[in-house]
């Protein structure tokens, strides 16, 4: 998708924060809090693509934070340069514009660091990329760098 012509994020922090939902990048010293957290809501695949987020400096991941706990999170430029994802939202937190807005502060951090374009690896709701920010499907490109994965079929 074309980072150049991304929607604006502002208006929807501002409505995720006026129903107490934060999004920022975490912090070094929580990177043990939100890896588990992925891997337990979410595998462990993710939860190592997720350490690699820390490993880059700024933090190429986001958090949605609710009374002091995470909902959701996305992760950028850690599976391959340039990709967004992994990323996830908790089922309870679904339907209020988290991961629409978690997709935005992604992309629009691969945006800072000078993308163009940006490819979403494995995307699962096509659909719903395509109408976030206009994502079109790479024919052919199934499975891709996936082809080879060693699953660890691993979920603490």
């Amino acid at each position: 998708m074309k980072l150049y012509e991304l929607p604006a994020l502002a208006p929807l922090q501002e409505r995720l924060l006026a129903a107490g939902i934060k999004l920022r990048h975490p912090l070094a010293f929580e990177k043990k809090a939100v890896v588990e957290w992925v891997n337990r809501e979410f595998g462990a695949e993710w939860a190592s693509e997720c350490e690699v987020a820390f490993a880059r400096q700024p933090i190429s991941c986001f958090i949605a934070v609710q009374d002091g706990k995470i909902i959701g999170f996305a992760c950028y430029d850690v599976t391959a340069k340039g990709f967004f994802g992994p990323t996830g939202v908790t089922a309870e937190a679904r339907g209020q514009g988290v991961g629409r807005a978690l997709l935005l502060a992604a992309l629009h951090g691969l945006a800072e660091m000078g993308y163009a374009y940006a490819i979403i690896g494995g995307a699962g709701p096509v659909d719903f990329y395509r109408k976030a920010v206009g994502a079109i499907e790479i024919e052919g490109s199934e499975p891709g760098i996936y082809r080879d994965w060693l699953p660890t079929g691993e979920r603490t």
